[in-house]
């Protein structure tokens, strides 16, 4: 309900029905929403119509904008779709009729794997203090994940995503109208959310993508902006905040070079003064890393170029990092696991799966184990360790020696 923006507060109840008929609806066989949800709070009162869709099933534009309908007609306050579609958050509908809608009713969207995600993580971290919830609550785990229901994770790429990369190779530009890359574009938030809740799962944390603001607010102005960037760049990208890890986790798909990149930022620690121990620091958090591809890309002061080692050669001497930057401080580390996977990367289906194999991999064989540097706390000097060391009198007569030594 929160994802909504409905709160549900120790005095609220919850009540849900199922195959809605309004009374007086001559329409009532053909719309029969498949869930009603009430949300009592002392005197107010908040109502949704549900409608949901399995396996391959797709949401439809006429039947969502019926339930609007019925939803305005009957002083419903919205509707709220659930199917296998993703989207950003629950206010971006994956339809976009419904997201160019004048309508005055919301339209909401859950995926099956957020309604699942969320159930695992109250289980996973004893959120549900009653028994019977718990035990109603997993039961509902159980239910959601058995094949026959037909739920699933976001598993193959559209047929214009081979069709993309095809043009791309053939060192051809991405048309300023192709309808192909369009698809490709909302796929591919699919898939990054798909990712995102499975990374959720694993951790048994919140795992959200970093967006700005105004594409949180406008999915369409996303699609604008990232085909620009696509267009031009070649590659696809977005960006996991996964709670209390060091950094955000980047990640790349570049379809010139067909390769999945991930990648993590720590600034270097500015307590050490050399690069060496700089990065001799940042070796000691890899140490137990064993995954091939991993490399290390230095930034440097000012217009000096970034400089890009693999973790063995720096394991093996870190005074390489120093070559050719000798009179410099190394500011900072992108740690990143750049994996070229050749043909399958433009298969519909092993894109998607190598996807979720190789993030889930770099961050559990480098980005859990890092941690970023901060300043140490401010110390009390030795010489001000009193009260009246700090006092008017004790810096009128320190302020009084500067004059004189000066």
């Amino acid at each position: 309900m929160k994802s909504v923006g409905v709160r549900v507060g120790k005095t609220s109840t919850v009540d849900a029905f199922t195959e809605i008929v309004f009374s007086g609806d001559k329409n009532a066989t053909k719309d029969r929403p498949d869930g009603l949800l009430i949300v009592k709070t002392g005197q107010r009162e908040w109502r949704a119509l549900v409608e949901t869709k399995v396996a391959s099933n797709v949401l439809d534009d006429d039947q969502v904008d019926r339930y609007r309908n019925l939803a305005k007609l009957h002083g419903v306050d919205c509707v709220i779709t659930i199917s296998n579609q993703f989207t950003s958050k629950p206010e971006n509908h994956p339809l976009q009729s419904v997201r160019k809608s004048r309508s005055k009713i919301p339209v909401y969207h859950w995926s099956w794997m957020f309604v699942l995600t969320t159930a695992d993580l109250l289980i996973s971290n004893n959120e549900i203090a009653d028994p019977d919830q718990l035990y109603l609550l997993n039961e509902l785990k159980r239910f959601l994940t058995h094949e026959s229901t037909g739920i699933k994770g976001f598993d193959r790429m559209p047929a214009e995503w081979t069709e993309l990369n095809k043009l791309v190779s053939a060192s051809e530009g991405i048309p300023a109208k192709s309808e192909a890359a369009q698809v490709v574009l909302e796929a591919w938030h699919q898939e990054t959310r798909d990712l995102s809740l499975i990374l959720s799962r694993q951790t048994e944390t919140l795992v959200r993508e970093k967006l700005p603001r105004k594409h949180m607010d406008d999915p369409n102005l996303r699609i604008k902006e990232e085909f620009a960037s696509l267009r031009e760049t070649k590659r696809l990208s977005t960006t996991l905040i996964i709670p209390d890890a060091a950094s955000p986790v980047e990640i790349y798909a570049n379809l010139m070079t067909r390769t999945i990149s991930v990648e993590m930022f720590l600034r270097a620690p500015e307590d050490k003064k050399s690069t060496k121990a700089r990065v001799n620091w940042l070796l000691r958090q890899l140490k137990a890393v064993e995954t091939p591809d991993i490399h290390v890309r230095l930034m440097w002061p000012g217009s000096s170029e970034a400089t890009l080692y693999p973790l063995e050669d720096l394991r093996e001497d870190s005074a390489t990092a120093e070559t050719g930057k000798e009179t410099m401080q190394v500011l900072g580390f992108h740690i990143l696991l750049s994996r070229r996977v050749g043909a399958k990367f433009t298969q519909q289906t092993n894109f998607i799966s190598l996807l979720e194999e190789i993030v889930p991999e770099f961050y559990q064989e480098v980005g859990q184990n890092l941690v970023a540097w901060r300043k140490s706390a401010p110390k009390i000097k030795s010489k001000r360790d009193g009260s009246l060391d700090v006092s008017i009198e004790a810096l009128e007569e320190e302020a009084e020696e500067m004059a004189l030594d000066s």
